[in-house]
Formats: structure tokens, sequence, C-alpha cells
């Protein structure tokens, strides 16, 4: 008998298949903070973009100088809705405004994080991102049911641990795949 109990990847990374035509997502390793009846949202982890967080805080307290450490953190691109959003998802250290607790991750969206990390007393780790990826109830079941993503268990040490370049690829390691074996031709089995 089939299940019909709808599965959820809440706390999982989504791991772009090497056929991925969406430029949004094409080789893009993300983490589903939320995944439910209604949809999906999560925050792609490794791509960097040419901003740092001191640019972010020169807009926010233009009248302070930004710590040089500033400009050693960067800022992602966390997906292709509300880009001038800012998401900082971090080990559950400290709670900050506006902190969500997600199984021993802490997603915070209030700026009050953004000026800790400057100031040297933020989360011990952290990810800031600019904007996230939304799915429409059903979407990414159809996504993944059209095999234009795989799931694996979240491992923080890949977000936090690692050079944003290696990610993707560590994630597919974590289910034995080699992604640059699979060609862009994948079809249905």
């Amino acid at each position: 008998m089939k299940n019909l109990s709808p599965s959820y990847l809440k706390h999982q990374f989504l791991i772009a298949m090497p056929h991925m035509a969406d430029p949004n997502f094409a080789q893009t390793l993300t983490y589903i903070v939320e995944h439910n009846a209604n949809g999906a949202m999560g925050l792609v982890v490794n791509r960097p973009q040419e901003l740092n967080l001191a640019d972010i805080l020169e807009q926010l307290r233009p009248d302070v100088e930004p710590p040089a450490r500033c400009l050693q953190v960067p800022i992602y691109i966390g997906g292709p809705v509300q880009t001038d959003r800012g998401f900082v998802l971090h080990t559950s250290d400290k709670t900050f405004q506006a902190t969500v607790a997600l199984d021993g991750l802490s997603l915070s969206t209030s700026q009050d994080i953004l000026f800790a990390i400057a100031d040297g007393a933020g989360p011990e780790k952290s990810l800031i991102t600019l904007g996230y990826a939304g799915w429409e109830a059903g979407q990414l079941e159809a996504e993944l049911a059209d095999n234009a993503w795989l799931n694996c268990p979240f491992d923080p040490e890949i977000i936090f641990d690692m050079a944003s370049d290696k990610r993707l690829n560590q994630a597919a390691k974590s289910l034995k795949i080699d992604l640059s074996l699979l060609t862009s031709q994948a079809g249905h089995a």
C-alpha cells in the first residue's frame, strides 16, 4: 500500500540537479526553512554575491564606520524573492528580535543580528542572505517528481565550515553521488 501522507523536507538540503535550467537555482544548494501543505521556503547557501556585511551596514547605519572584519563577511543570494530583505541562518547560541528556532539552528530577520555580528557579539556561526526561495503549494513536490532536485539531510558543517564553492558537491557526496557524473540529459526510470 502506498503511503499517501505527504513527506515534507523542512530542515533538509535541496541539491539542484545538473540539468536545472532555472538560472536562479542552477548549481545551488538550498536549505529548506519551511515546507508544508501551503508551500515551501528555503535559502540558497552557496551563492555569495559581490556585497559584504560592511556594504549592508553602510546602508543601515551610515554614521557608523563598519569594523574591518565586516569586509570578510559575505552576503549570499538567498533566492529570487524579496531580494532586499535579509535572512540570517545561525547557530542557536543567541536570540534576536525576530528569531525563529529551526531544529538546532535559528533564522533571524531583524537588523539587530547584523549589528551584533558587526560588533563581534553575534552568534557563533552565521550565514547572511538577501532574498529567499519560495514555492507555492505542491510546486516543490512537482519539481522533485520531475527530478529537478535531490534532497539530503541537513549538515551544519556544510554551511558553516566549508567554502561556498564546495558545499553543493559535499551535500551530494553525503548521498554518495558525484554530480559531475550525472549528465544534463537525466531521464526518468
